[in-house]
This record gives C-alpha cells, sequence and structure tokens, in this order.
C-alpha cells in the first residue's frame, strides 16, 4: 500500500475546550476529571450494556428522535431498564450541552449499562443497583483533510455474525470483534476494515456503513448484518428523493473493487470517502456522487436543526 499518514473516521479538529469538558454521570453533571464509575460496573466487567452517538448542529440535536428510538429498542431487546423515558433521556443531553456552553459541532456519546453489579460474575441479576448512564459530550468538528484525502480499507477475517451469536444491528458496548477487525486492517496498512457478512458478501466497515458507487447508482448492504445505521437511512432516502439509483443488495468483493467511488456513513463524519481498498485505488476521491449527497445531507441536517 501507498504510505500515506494514518487516518481515522472519527479524526476531529483539535479543539483546547475539550480540557474542562464536564460529563452526565447518573443525573450529576461533573468535571471530567471527576467522572467516574466503578470497577464492578457492568460496562466495565462484561460490555453489558447498549449506546448511542449523536450529534449537536444550531442548538439542537440532529435526528434525535431515531437515535433515542435505536438506544430504547437495544435497551429492550437485552433486558435493560434505562431508567427513564425519552423525554427524560433528552433533557438529560440537553443539561449536559448547557453546562458545556455548546451549541454547534459537539458529538455526544450517551451510554447506558446495566449497573454496579454485587459481584464481579456475569449473571444480569447481579446487577441489582440500577443502570449506569453517562453522557460524554465533545466539542468535535470532523477533520476536512480527512475528507478530502479520503481512508483506505482492508478486507479482514473477522465477519459480521450472525444473530443466533450476537446480533450485529445492536449497538451494544461489546464490539471486540470490530475492534479485532480494526487490528486486522491497521497491521495491514489500512486506516479501517472492510468487513464480509457469513455469506462472504461485502457488509461494512468495523465503525461505519459502506457504499459503493457503479456507474452513477449507489449500492449498500442488504442491512441483514449492519447497524442500522441513522446516516445510512438518510444518504438512502436523500437519493429515493434527488432522483439517484440506490440499491440495498448483495454485492461482492469484486464489485466493489471494480467501483467507480466508495464511502463511508456514520454519525461523527456523516460522508467520508473512501480512496483504496486492498490496495486497489478508487478513480476518484472525493468522487461526484459522493459530493452531492454531502451537499445533500448538509441541507437535511440544517433543515433537522433549523
Amino acid at each position: 500500500m501507498q504510505d500515506t499518514p494514518e487516518v481515522s473516521t472519527h479524526d476531529a479538529e483539535a479543539d483546547d475546550r475539550n480540557r474542562d469538558l464536564k460529563i452526565y454521570v447518573n443525573g450529576e453533571i461533573v468535571p471530567r476529571d471527576q467522572a467516574k464509575v466503578s470497577v464492578y460496573d457492568s460496562g466495565f466487567l462484561l460490555g453489558d450494556g447498549v449506546w448511542e452517538g449523536i450529534r449537536l448542529y444550531n442548538g439542537k440535536w440532529a435526528f434525535q428522535e431515531a437515535h433515542l428510538e435505536r438506544l430504547f429498542e437495544a435497551a429492550r431487546a437485552i433486558d435493560l431498564d434505562i431508567g427513564m423515558d425519552r423525554e427524560g433521556v433528552a433533557a438529560a443531553l440537553d443539561a449536559t450541552a448547557e453546562a458545556n456552553g455548546m451549541t454547534e459541532n459537539v458529538h455526544a456519546r450517551l451510554m447506558v449499562t446495566r449497573g454496579v453489579k454485587s459481584k464481579p460474575f456475569q449473571d444480569p441479576r447481579l446487577s441489582n443497583s440500577g443502570p449506569t448512564i453517562v453522557i460524554i459530550m465533545e466539542h468535535s468538528a470532523p477533520s476536512e483533510e480527512t475528507f478530502r484525502r479520503g481512508i483506505r480499507l482492508h478486507t479482514v477475517p473477522q465477519h459480521r455474525g450472525l444473530p443466533l451469536t450476537q446480533d450485529p444491528k445492536l449497538n451494544s458496548h461489546s464490539k471486540l470483534n470490530c475492534i479485532l477487525a480494526g487490528i486486522h486492517a491497521q497491521k495491514a496498512g489500512a486506516d479501517e476494515a472492510l468487513m464480509l457478512d457469513p455469506h462472504g458478501w461485502v457488509n461494512t466497515t468495523n465503525s461505519c456503513n459502506f457504499f459503493i458507487v457503479r456507474r452513477g447508482e449507489v449500492w449498500t448492504s442488504t442491512g441483514d448484518y449492519c447497524m442500522p445505521g441513522i446516516t445510512r437511512a438518510n444518504v438512502i432516502r436523500l437519493c429515493r428523493e434527488n432522483g439517484i439509483p440506490v440499491f440495498e443488495k448483495n454485492f461482492s468483493l469484486v464489485e466493489t473493487y471494480g467501483a467507480d467511488e466508495a464511502f463511508i456513513t456514520g454519525t461523527f463524519g456523516a460522508q467520508t470517502p473512501v480512496t483504496e481498498i486492498d490496495g486497489r485505488a478508487m478513480a476518484v476521491v472525493p468522487g461526484p456522487v459522493t459530493m452531492r449527497l454531502r451537499a445533500l445531507y448538509k441541507d437535511l441536517v440544517a433543515a433537522e436543526t433549523a
């Protein structure tokens, strides 16, 4: 692979204000260096919890309803009582933003675990003190340099698993499969991992949803084995509303290598171009369809947070 600096899909512009953040921990908003959870917390011990990433623009949370729906659905799936309703979670987000004086280009990570355990073992009944809720909020403008440069992907042996093991649609704290995929890709000299589904079709990256563009058509996976991304759904919607052919389908690595463009989507970076896949350079970075979708998405966010 070409010798280029390492980049990440979560690269952000440096911001000194992040040194003095205030963090939400179980109803209290405390200075960053005082934000702590127990070593007996089920999230620390076992990765037992769910989370959401959400961004603040113009003083409003973009696509908040969809994010909270996904959070509460995931909590129901693992039989976790969040301990507050959606209005309570939304109020906690707003209070944390206000405490930090935040209104624009802010990324929040909202985490809910099963709480502190009475003993350090797996049985969920040992978590009997109620959930742990933490909100980390940062001034976080995605790096324009990363967008211009694009990221390099490497196909890894770690697959997006079957729902019978751990449903890949679940936004859980247990991310070791994706972490191992990212390590494999980085050892190969890439920035992020391209992951296949159990049948060998191209699926997603270790942290974002994946799209290719072939002859003006936008392709992404069926969605059977990837996170139901909020940004992914918005890109599909924008394609359909603006006359861009879009398909959720099975496609192979061979078809991926022959794509004209590729990009990934996520709450943090919105759309990030892919410059290289398994050492094969994309034709144009960023490509015209990627650029058009990025502009349409910016308009959608502006309308959502007006």
